[in-house]
């Protein structure tokens, strides 16, 4: 199991869905496919139609900036960000 985090403003979308929650997943990919599962929409959210993660948002696996294809390992711990922009 991996442990996902949403950002508050994805999580107020979705009616019931946590900022913190579990998921059993080989990679970002299959992550995002079991939100989706529980909340049907998120993928969309998440991932634009290349598929890829939406340049707006930020995905990190343990503190590493994350792909679609980046590996979640048992306990691993997945965070969903805004990307920050400015200058």
């Amino acid at each position: 199991m991996a442990r996902v985090l949403l950002p508050q403003a994805l999580v107020r979308l979705f009616p019931g869905a946590a900022r913190a929650t579990e998921v059993e997943a080989a990679d970002v990919a299959g992550a995002i496919a079991a939100l989706d599962a529980r909340w049907p929409g998120m993928r969309d959210r998440l991932c634009d139609s290349t598929p890829a993660i939406r340049r707006h948002l930020n995905v990190f696996v343990d503190g590493e900036r994350a792909t679609l294809a980046t590996p979640l390992r048992p306990h691993a711990e997945m965070l969903v960000t805004t990307a920050m922009s400015g200058g």
